[in-house]
């Protein structure tokens, strides 16, 4: 072959390749969402932290170092984009515990000493900054459980014991009792997530024995009853085409809900985003997270606002915070 003939070859392969790349950046660059880096977390770098929220605030506790096991408690100001150390959890240090809030109190339990899957269970006052013990939860000692509260009614459920989960329990605050609530029929799971859109959870991922969930729930605790919804897995072999390019399926995410629509980030090895409309049961890829891909994260929502932070991957452990705003363009100058 002469060197023209080379030449011509050359500058075609080297053509595909840019056309290629370049499609891929524009698969990126067609989805909407911003990432906005937040003041960063004061406390120690870890993952498997808990948080709930309560007004203007959330509440950030526990999590694991990779070599100490937490009980430090902090409160994020999302107004004035500022971190408050607050009193520490009075339960042992640990890893991987339950969380929500119920009028105007917090409450964590569960979780993973580093030797003792844990059932003890407190409640947090922001008002005296201080920290009661409750009754224990009135399932096994457990970690990687879900924790939601939605319609004034609480909840903890699923895990891992040394067995997986799928059982749910409600927590009443008037009686310091756990009532076990029957009906999910979905599959045991542990590192699952759950968010709330108008006063219903909906939960899914997470993962068991080695298989990530498919199956995905609505729960009204109105009525006690789970409605499985479309799975969110990717199909192409179905009658189907709104999950041919679902890439949602995944274990330790997170995930928070606003303006009426709820979204699941991250997880092992993954830092995309996607947002469910809980009107037409369809998810939507959002932009990808814009820093590190992290498992073990952080998410919440305050006054409908989305906040990701903290997590790991390896034994890189993070400290960074960010804001996802699903209406604007990603714009990477302004982090």
């Amino acid at each position: 072959m002469n060197n023209f003939k080379k030449g011509i070859l050359f500058a075609a392969l080297f053509s595909s390749l840019v056309f290629i790349g370049c499609s891929n950046d524009d698969d990126d660059d067609d989805l909407m969402g911003n990432w906005v880096k937040k003041s960063a977390f004061d406390g120690p770098a870890r993952s498997s932290a808990t948080s709930f929220v309560i007004g203007d605030y959330a509440y950030v506790a526990t999590g694991y170092t990779g070599d100490v096991y937490l009980k430090d408690l902090w409160a994020y100001n999302s107004t004035g984009d500022y971190w408050e150390q607050k009193a520490d959890f009075t339960g042992v240090g640990r890893s991987s515990a339950s969380s929500f809030a119920l009028n105007e109190k917090g409450y964590i339990g569960l979780g993973y000493d580093g030797t003792n899957k844990l059932k003890d269970f407190y409640q947090y006052d922001p008002t005296s900054n201080s920290w009661t013990q409750k009754t224990d939860f009135a399932g096994t000692g457990r970690y990687a459980a879900v924790g939601f509260q939605a319609g004034g009614k609480a909840y903890f459920g699923t895990g891992y014991d040394g067995n997986y989960l799928k059982d749910f329990y409600q927590y009443s605050d008037v009686t310091n009792t756990w009532t076990l609530v029957n009906g999910f029929s979905g599959n045991k799971r542990r590192n699952a997530t759950a968010f709330v859109i108008a006063d219903k959870v909906y939960l899914g991922t997470g993962i068991n024995n080695g298989v990530y969930q498919e199956d995905f729930w609505e729960f009204d605790p109105a009525t006690d009853v789970w409605t499985r919804k479309r799975d969110i897995d990717k199909d192409t072999d179905d009658d189907y085409s709104y999950n041919d390019d679902y890439a949602i399926v995944r274990s330790n995410a997170s995930s928070f809900s606003m303006n009426g629509l709820g979204y699941v980030v991250g997880g092992e090895s993954i830092k995309t985003i996607w947002e469910y409309n809980p009107a037409t049961d369809l998810w939507t890829e959002r932009t990808p997270m814009e820093g590190a891909s992290r498992t073990d994260a952080v998410g919440f929502a305050i006054n409908n606002r989305g906040f990701y932070m903290l997590g790991r991957v390896g034994s890189t452990y993070f400290d960074d915070a960010w804001e996802f705003k699903p209406l604007e363009e990603q714009n990477s100058d302004d982090n």
